[in-house]
């Protein structure tokens, strides 16, 4: 059996092989166990990327601003207590993107976001509602493999968020061909960058400067997955976004981008 996507013919059984990775390799939950050049990472995560997706319910931004401030020492505290490494917190529009890495352990946005609940519209989550809708990640260029290989050797001068919107008939062939850059894990790039989709919008975390590290750790080689995704035109699968000149993202705001 076979799907088309605008013009291009894959499997259903390589395809659901592909996104079955993602559900349990791309966001793990710290959980999942995987080797990368015969390194046992473990069976739980020392770092739990975490991307989220919220939306504003009012137009009070005064209140905004100030149920953002705590939520910001929330993490604050969380950093000092070694629960967390890095929190931020984006915007557009109405629209929220919270980035944070956990250590060691499952921590949910309320675990520090929860003053800002009364302002949030609710997403629909299976049997219940909740203020945050998870975003799964689908790109990356390193992996954690302890907190110590992990920890910044010093503060990143920027920690950035950005947004890019995916057109509907592509979309599931950007997820194909990053996820598979990711597989191959030859391509260099920022250690700390992620990409992360939830519905047709992704959200991207990086820091500058950036950091070059690819996931096998190896001397870059030829990336054949990377010349597959761009002999499908690049450009093509993206919606323009007015304020980005040109680019494919668009580089977001901050409330707060701590670490």
């Amino acid at each position: 059996m076979f799907l088309l996507l605008s013009g291009q013919k894959i499997t259903v059984r390589f395809t659901v092989s592909v996104c079955r990775g993602i559900m349990t390799k791309a966001y793990p939950g710290c959980k999942s166990r995987r080797q990368m050049n015969g390194v046992d990472i473990g069976m739980k995560h020392p770092v739990c990327r975490n991307h989220w997706r919220g939306r504003l319910d009012t137009d009070d931004m005064a209140q905004v601003q100030s149920l953002v401030a705590q939520c910001e020492e929330n993490a604050r505290m969380l950093i000092a207590q070694g629960r967390l490494m890095t929190a931020a917190l984006y915007y557009h529009g109405s629209q929220l993107f919270l980035y944070y890495e956990a250590l060691e352990e499952e921590l949910t946005p309320e675990s520090f976001m929860a003053p800002l609940h009364p302002l949030l519209a609710q997403w629909p989550q299976k049997e219940e509602t909740r203020d945050w809708a998870r975003m799964y990640n689908i790109y990356w260029h390193d992996e954690p493999r302890s907190i110590a290989d992990w920890q910044r050797p010093t503060p990143p001068e920027k920690r950035r968020g950005r947004i890019a919107y995916l057109k509907h008939e592509s979309m599931w062939r950007y997820v194909y061909h990053h996820y598979a850059i990711v597989e191959e894990g030859l391509l260099q790039g920022d250690r700390y960058q992620s990409i992360a989709m939830h519905e047709d919008v992704l959200f991207s975390y990086f820091e500058e400067p950036r950091t070059f590290r690819n996931i096998r750790r190896v001397p870059q080689g030829e990336s054949q997955a990377l010349q597959a995704w761009l002999d499908v035109d690049p450009e093509s699968h993206f919606i323009p976004l007015p304020g980005s000149n040109g680019a494919n993202f668009l580089l977001l705001p901050h409330y707060f981008a701590i670490g």
